[in-house]
Order: C-alpha cells, then structure tokens, then sequence
C-alpha cells in the first residue's frame, strides 16, 4: 500500500492565455488546470486512452464546484492535490486542493463527481473489476485523510 497522501499533479503552470484583464489567472482556467490534474489521476489509476478505446467507455463530468480562494499571477507554479471522497462502480468523487507551488498558498478548490459511461448505451456503466479495484484501493488510502473543508459547500452569503 503507498503512503496516504492525495494524488499529486506539479507539472502545471499558470500560462499566459489563462490571465484576463485584471492580470491573474481568468476563473475559466481554473477549470482546466483542474481538469489537467484529474486526467493525471486518471492515467495513474488506468482509466487512460487505451482503457477507453477497449472498453467503449468514457468518463462525463456530472458535476464540478470551484471555489476560489486567492488569486494567482502568470507563470506560477501549480501543484493540485486530488482527493478521492467516495467512489462506487460507477461514480468518483473527488476533492481538489490548488496551490501556488513556489509561495504555497491555497489558491482553490473543487468538488467533482465523474460518471463512468458506456459509449454502446450512452448510460452510466459499471468500471472493469481491475479499474474498479485500483480506485477503490486509492478510495481506502485516501479514506484516511483529514475531509476537505469544502466537502458538500453550498454557495450563498451570509
């Protein structure tokens, strides 16, 4: 069993098309960078190209949070810490932390459900035994790790 930590992306920075007129990353980016460190987790997992094409699988993004904590300039280092909350044969949950790499500071976070969905019935399928084995091991690993503080986070003021 490895050390239980969440998933780590590093090889991440914040590109200069991802800045907007204010001259920090555009809220839009925050996405894809996260999106970037959920395909790294996925790839690390075998829920790759190659698992894709020979199962007839994709996997459909149900729903996805950010919220956003401090701002990051052009250039910054990333690294994004990836979670795993909950998982069933069909569903991961994950949580996301990121932060700027060189000043360490939580940037922001996201919450996501992806649905694991075969392509021959565009329906939620179950994963293989061998997929569904892996990310429940990471699931267990991570199990052990402190909940993310915007687990369930309801948007509003107060």
């Amino acid at each position: 069993m490895t050390s239980v930590i969440p998933f780590e992306s590093t090889d991440l920075n914040v590109k200069s098309e991802w800045i907007d007129h204010n001259g920090h990353m555009n809220v839009a980016y925050y996405l894809v960078a996260f999106d970037e460190a959920i395909g790294d987790l996925f790839r690390s997992l075998g829920l790759d190209r190659n698992y894709r094409k020979e199962n007839k699988i994709a996997t459909y993004c149900g729903d996805f949070h950010i919220r956003y904590v401090r701002e990051l300039h052009e250039h910054a280092p990333l690294k994004i810490q990836s979670q795993l909350i909950a998982c069933d044969k069909k569903r991961i949950h994950l949580c996301q932390s990121m932060y700027n790499a060189s000043e360490n500071y939580l940037a922001a976070q996201s919450e996501v459900i992806y649905l694991h969905i075969d392509l021959n019935t565009k329906r939620v399928g179950p994963m293989g035994d061998g997929l569904f084995t892996r990310v429940n091991t990471m699931f267990e690993e991570h199990s052990a790790l402190p909940k993310p503080d915007n687990l369930g986070r309801v948007i509003g003021w107060s």
